[in-house]
Order: C-alpha cells, then sequence, then structure tokens
C-alpha cells in the first residue's frame, strides 16, 4: 500500500539528479508514493510516466548515531546482486546531502507480493503456505551461506564479541531513546549479560529477517524474490537472525505484539520447532542456545520500536499507526522476561 506523501523527498531536486544517475530515467517530471508498512527507514515509489523506482531514505527525525546508514544498505546490495540471495537490484547511490537532506538510495522496482496482513496470509493454501515457510528458512540459510569475504564484505562488520557488543550497545541505544524508566528492560539486560553464549563463525546478518521483509512471486508463494531492509544488515552471528525470525513467527503472544497478527495453527505454515529443526539440517549449525537469541531479538525490537515511539511524541513520523508503540515497548520486554523465566539456559532464569 502506498500513499501520494512526498515529505521527504524534493522532487525538483530528484528529477536532475535521476537524468544524470539512474538508467532509464530522462528529464521527464517525477512522482513519487510512500510506502506503507515501513517503520523507520523511508521507502518512496519514483515514477516518471515510463518508468518506476524505489527510493530509501533515513527518517525525518531522531536518528540514532551509526543507524540509518544508507551507505551500508547500498553496499550490502551490490554485494549481494551477483549471489544466490534474491535482493533489488542496487541503482546509484547519493551521499549529497544537498538533494534532499540526507543521503539516499535507488534500486529497482521488483514485481512481488509482500504478506502484511492476516488476510494475505490466509490467502494462502496450506500447500502454498508450507512452501512459503521452507523457502523463507532456505532463504535464510542462503544469507548465511555466503562467502562475505569473496563478495567484497570482509571489513563490513567486527564479528568478534558481536553478541556482547550487540548487548551493550542496545543497552546505550536505550539510554538514548527512552521516554521513560522500565525496570523490565534493565532486568532483560542484566540477564542477556550473564548468559552470553560462544558463537558460531560469523556469517552476513540481514538483521530484521521475518515474512514481511521479503517479496514473493505473485504467481509462486513458495518463492522469494526480494530480501528488503537490509539497513540492520552486518557482520556477526547468524544465530541472532534465526532468534529475531522466530519472534515474529508462530502463534504467540509476542508475535500479536510485534506484527498485531499471528500465524494460526491450521494454516499450513512450518510450526516454530520446524523452522528451527530445518534451519539446522541444512545450515549444519547447532542450535542449542536459541532461548537467548529469541530473548536479545525481544529487547533488540522493543528498544527499536522505542525510538519509533520517541519520534512519534516528537511529531516526527509519516503515515498511521504509531500511537501504540510505546504500550508494545512494555510488553515485549515482559514477554521477553517470561520467555526468560522459562528457559533451559540457568543464567537466562536470572
Amino acid at each position: 500500500m502506498a500513499t501520494t506523501d512526498t515529505t521527504g523527498v524534493d522532487l525538483d531536486a530528484l528529477r536532475p539528479y535521476f537524468a544524470r544517475n539512474v538508467e532509464g530515467a530522462t528529464d521527464r517530471p517525477l512522482t513519487a508514493s510512500l510506502i506503507a508498512g515501513g517503520r523507520s527507514n523511508l521507502t518512496y515509489v519514483i515514477g516518471d510516466g515510463e518508468h518506476e523506482w524505489v527510493l530509501r531514505r533515513p527518517p525525518l527525525g531522531h536518528v540514532l548515531p551509526t543507524a540509518h546508514d544508507m551507505g551500508r544498505e547500498y553496499r550490502v546490495l551490490r554485494a549481494l546482486a551477483p549471489t544466490d540471495v534474491p535482493v533489488p537490484q542496487p541503482l546509484a547511490f547519493c551521499d549529497d546531502t544537498d538533494v534532499l537532506g540526507a543521503p539516499f538510495y535507488v534500486m529497482q522496482k521488483v514485481d512481488g507480493v509482500i504478506l502484511r496482513t492476516p488476510a494475505d496470509t490466509a490467502s494462502l493454501t496450506p500447500e502454498e503456505a508450507q512452501r512459503c515457510s521452507v523457502e523463507l528458512v532456505d532463504v535464510l540459510a542462503r544469507i548465511h551461506g555466503v562467502d562475505y569475504q569473496a563478495v567484497g564484505l570482509g571489513d563490513f562488520g567486527h564479528p568478534d564479541g558481536f553478541v556482547e557488543r550487540q548487548v551493550r550497545r542496545w543497552g546505550q541505544q536505550w539510554e538514548r531513546s527512552q521516554t521513560r524508566p522500565l525496570a523490565s528492560i534493565d532486568e532483560i539486560a542484566r540477564r542477556l549479560r550473564a548468559a552470553l553464549p560462544a558463537s558460531p563463525p560469523p556469517t552476513i546478518v540481514h538483521g530484521d529477517y521475518r515474512l514481511d521483509n521479503t517479496m514473493l512471486d505473485p504467481n509462486d508463494p513458495g518463492r522469494i524474490v526480494a530480501v528488503l531492509d537490509w539497513e540492520m544488515a552486518t557482520l556477526g552471528d547468524p544465530l541472532t537472525d534465526v532468534g529475531l525470525f522466530l519472534l515474529y513467527w508462530g502463534q504467540g503472544d509476542a508475535q500479536v505484539i510485534a506484527t498485531g497478527r499471528n500465524i494460526p495453527a491450521d494454516a499450513g505454515f512450518l510450526t516454530s520447532d520446524e523452522v528451527i529443526e530445518h534451519y539446522a539440517r541444512i545450515s549444519g549449525r547447532a542450535v542449542d542456545n536459541l532461548d537467548f537469541y529469541v530473548v536479545l531479538a525481544a529487547y533488540t525490537l522493543a528498544i527499536i520500536v522505542e525510538g519509533i515511539h520517541a519520534r512519534f511524541l516528537m511529531g516526527k513520523t509519516l503515515g498511521e499507526g504509531f500511537d501504540t508503540m510505546g504500550e508494545a515497548v512494555e510488553r515485549l520486554a515482559e514477554w521477553a522476561l517470561d520467555t526468560a523465566n522459562a528457559s533451559s539456559m540457568t543464567a537466562l532464569r536470572g
């Protein structure tokens, strides 16, 4: 779904930039539509009457240090474009803030379907839902299987000590973003520091891999045509991706908190246990400490949502659905504590 809200894009400034830098563009007048569904970076469809492209730029306000780095997103797309990971073709990157007031990049507009709502997922047959589930796990394993040195991303991150650094940095982000103190967030951070697991060998990490950050073939929901939203991508522990995927997946309270919906148990999708089993089998990685990664995912998401809530309070968000973000932070934190309390990991139980 898109709106014609062009806040954040100056079409008069974009027109000569596109003519000079984007293949297929001329000096024709441009139009822009804000693509709904995003809660962080802003994504627009840009058209000239004959062609359409997608433009990504940072949010309008309250941008955290190291977040919303358009250059990193563009770089990882360029690196992955020749691999078996399906991504939109990157077309141009602009770090001249005189054009839009912030860096941005332009990529191919892919023809596909994003399943965002209960009605979207209900449209699949059980057989389609099962194939979609398997494809999601397969593509995640393919991301983790890319030789990041060979594709030029050897210096893309600092994988040593990745998980400890994630816990520490997200704690720092909480200090910058929080609009009120929450004891549950502090307690989760304490337990995560006490329960740090040994990481497997590092891989490319997407950082926000989930069903509605993928685009499916319109004629075959068992085939992903594009993995989207690479703003959190880095090198690190691949199980952080699995933990976040599981947070969004399945039939539990966390899925409702995080996405506003859950997946009906009889819809044909893989269960969370089946997701774990399939990932372990095709990736060859041990998954014994996934409780830690799921709790870390809930902690991270709560802090991200708090940042969105802070932007909402400042009047710096575009679109609807932001007024419930503050409550979602509290519910995610409580769910993370409940999950930690039920874990088989002693340190995670506190």
